[in-house]
């Protein structure tokens, strides 16, 4: 039997029915067609699932859809302002710090979530904030660059 499941998502909210053991990325991703959010392990290893739910980020595999009821949760759709990209996201691109894509969301979640519990971090902080984050491709390297870059203020916030 499904139950009912209120969700704020990007800041739209959400009135959606879900069985018991729908996982949380299976409602984003199967029931909001948010399809950015990817199942990658099944085992909350990987980190691509990764969201922020209520300003916190969390692996959304390992969550029951239920458990968020009424939470607000921002995925990689919103990050961007319409079409202008997050400063993250632009420095991401720009130093090349994805490849085949696959962890690009979670990667760009987890350091979201860094970045806003703290604007200054070291780059020791930064390995920190995705070290529960897998990239088979990049070897990180550039990913710590692109968000030093956004922490030294190379790119900026769209007016």
């Amino acid at each position: 039997m499904k139950k009912e499941l209120k969700l704020k998502v990007n800041g739209q909210p959400y009135d959606i029915f879900v069985k018991p053991k729908t996982l949380l990325v299976e409602a984003l991703r199967d029931h909001l067609a948010l399809t950015g959010t990817k199942r990658g392990c099944n085992s909350s290893s990987c980190g691509a699932c990764t969201i922020m739910l209520n300003g916190m980020a969390v692996k959304s595999c390992s969550i029951l859809a239920l458990q968020a009821n009424g939470a607000e949760i921002v995925t990689i759709e919103g990050l961007a302002k319409g079409t202008e990209l997050s400063p993250l996201q632009k420095a991401f691109l720009d130093h090349g710090s994805y490849q085949c894509g696959f962890c690009t969301a979670g990667m760009l979640m987890a350091t979201t979530a860094l970045l806003t519990e703290n604007p200054k971090p070291t780059k020791q902080e930064i390995k920190e904030g995705i070290d529960g984050n897998i990239c088979r491709c990049t070897g990180y390297n550039s990913i710590i660059r692109a968000v030093t870059a956004v922490v030294k203020g190379e790119y900026k916030e769209a007016k």
